[in-house]
């Protein structure tokens, strides 16, 4: 067993560590055997500008047409990049990680048998500005901004700045995707147009507060918190690719300009006793600008289990396949593409696995194939040989029915302030989703979807089971099981079991489905609603 004590390597406290980093990765990287990196207590700083630009696709971040002409989509910098590394145990010992600029927090790429534990990763002066509401007049709404936002004037104009960015306060006006907190609700966060959307000026105040000026004066009540930051997703915090069994358990991320956790084309991931959320004290009540996870192609067994999450600009968790749609059919050989912009670049698709032809507008299977040959022919499009054909139509899709969890289990966790979704499940593997609280979301707690023509996320659900979960709030039915159909011609999700739940501020419909066979709920706990409402479903069960 080797251990290398990071101190030694010239990692050290309070000083920019970024080149340290790489070097003694590199070391680690090529050193065969068990492994394990210690930390001491304390606080490692990594500058962004001394940090290597690498290309990474990563899937549901910024597609090619977000970037401006002068941009080179996809580069960027990560802090702790461990690639083709094997059997490492990341001893963090309560280690914080201060990242000043924009990055990937952790890449994890071409790994294997990777654990990190006890880490805390913070940034800078982020890119993520809180704009409160303290006065009102008849012209104009004063706001107060956050202890860690640094504002200033140029040529006249307010500016937000910190490491990596510099604009006006106007900049994302236009944007409807702000977060804004309520004074009376704090655990809820729902998605607005910007509080400047409609101003005519805006200009800094000596105190170093915000003053808006408008024709008419929106109706914002003091005390109303809203959240200004750019919405383009082109990093990630923690990014897992094509690796292997890897752990993660109490971690902290404090901020990511994207999506706290990304795992595609991987297997066997667990996580443990993380902590997604602002730390205690911070100004801020938002810590991610998009989901807290996304996993895509993943196999094996995906655990999430007794963590907390809070302050999410989109939904908690997503597990899902691709659809790819056909692009051209020649015998046994076929092409493939991805469908949306956010995700593409890297090929899953595996010699070997077993793929389903799915009819575009039922999302039933036609058919099925084993994949005798696959590689990318571009960023966007795979070429694959298969076995057979017999049934597959220019119009439809394929999903990889080998690149999907056998199980995901999402257990003992609590979620607040998600301004979308808590749960986005569309697989075939057992899904087990238990003990949870989700004291706050804005619109559904679950989701059990399916999709070939919009997002492009396959696929079936199989085997799913929601039970003794606290569901305190959410915006819209809580357990929504809603394939993306255009026509019915048979059940898309089957084998479904809602139950223990207890549903304390809901909507007047818990559960809503439709092209579902096997529903069956029992021993849920609620008042004045109606259980569920279904559209095409058969073998419904309330016990």
């Amino acid at each position: 067993m080797k251990i290398f004590e990071a101190e030694k390597y010239n990692i050290r406290e309070n000083e920019d560590n970024a080149e340290a980093f790489e070097k003694l990765f590199s070391i680690i990287k090529n050193t065969s055997g068990e492994k394990i990196l210690r930390f001491n207590r304390g606080v490692y700083k990594i500058n962004s500008e001394n940090l290597t630009s690498r290309k990474l696709f990563i899937t549901n971040t910024a597609g090619d047409k977000e970037y401006s002409e002068n941009e080179t989509p996809h580069l960027q910098k990560t802090a702790l990049f461990f690639n083709g590394t094997k059997n490492l145990t990341v001893e963090g010992n309560g280690a914080v990680i201060l990242i000043s600029g924009n990055t990937t927090n952790i890449a994890i790429t071409d790994c294997e048998n990777i654990h990190i534990d006890n880490l805390e990763i913070k940034h800078i002066h982020p890119d993520l500005h809180a704009i409160k509401v303290i006065k009102k007049g008849g012209n104009f709404i004063d706001f107060a901004l956050d202890a860690d936002t640094l504002c200033k004037e140029i040529n006249s104009s307010p500016h937000f700045y910190g490491p990596d960015y510099c604009y006006k306060v106007t900049a994302h006006q236009n944007n409807g995707y702000i977060g804004l907190i309520k004074p009376d609700t704090p655990d809820k966060v729902e998605r607005v147009r910007h509080p400047f959307y409609s101003s005519t000026d805006v200009r800094l105040l000596p105190d170093g507060s915000l003053r808006a000026y408008y024709e008419s004066v929106p109706d914002f009540s003091v005390g109303s918190e809203f959240y200004d930051y750019c919405v383009r997703r082109d990093t990630a915090g923690i990014f897992i690719d094509k690796s292997e069994n890897i752990r993660l358990t109490n971690i902290a991320q404090r901020y990511n300009k994207s999506l706290a956790l990304v795992a595609q084309d991987s297997e066997n991931i667990y996580i443990d006793k993380v902590e997604f959320s602002p730390e205690k004290g911070c100004p801020r009540k938002l810590c991610s600008l998009a989901d807290f996870f996304q996993f895509c192609m993943c196999r094996g067994k995906i655990a999430v289990t007794d963590s907390y999450f809070d302050g999410a600009g989109d939904d908690c968790l997503n597990v899902h396949g691709v659809h790819y749609r056909i692009k051209n059919i020649d015998g046994n050989t076929i092409t493939v593409s991805y469908c949306h912009d956010q995700t593409h670049g890297f090929n899953p698709l595996r010699k070997g696995d077993k793929i389903a032809f799915i009819d575009t507008e039922t999302l039933l299977e036609k058919g099925t194939a084993c994949i005798l040959e696959s590689r990318m022919l571009s960023e966007y499009d795979i070429e694959l040989i298969l076995d057979n054909t017999q049934g597959l139509s220019p119009d439809d899709a394929i999903e990889d029915i080998s690149a999907i969890p056998g199980e995901f289990v999402f257990s003992g966790n609590t979620m607040t302030r998600i301004i979308t979704r808590g749960l986005l499940i569309t697989m075939r593997g057992r899904a087990i989703v238990e003990n949870n609280r989700f004291v706050s979301t804005t619109a559904s707690g679950i989701l059990l979807s399916d999709d070939a023509n919009f997002w492009f996320e396959s696929g079936m659900c199989h085997n799913v089971t929601i039970r003794n979960n606290i569901f305190d709030y959410c915006g819209e039915t809580p357990i929504r099981i809603l394939p993306e159909n255009k026509k019915h011609r048979g059940a898309v999700h089957k084998n479904i079991t809602v139950e223990g739940n207890t549903f304390i501020s809901h909507p007047p419909i818990l559960v809503t489905a439709k092209s579902t066979d096997n529903i069956t709920l029992s021993g849920n706990i609620y008042s004045d609603a109606e259980l569920i409402e279904t559209v095409d479903c058969t073998n419904i069960s309330i016990l």
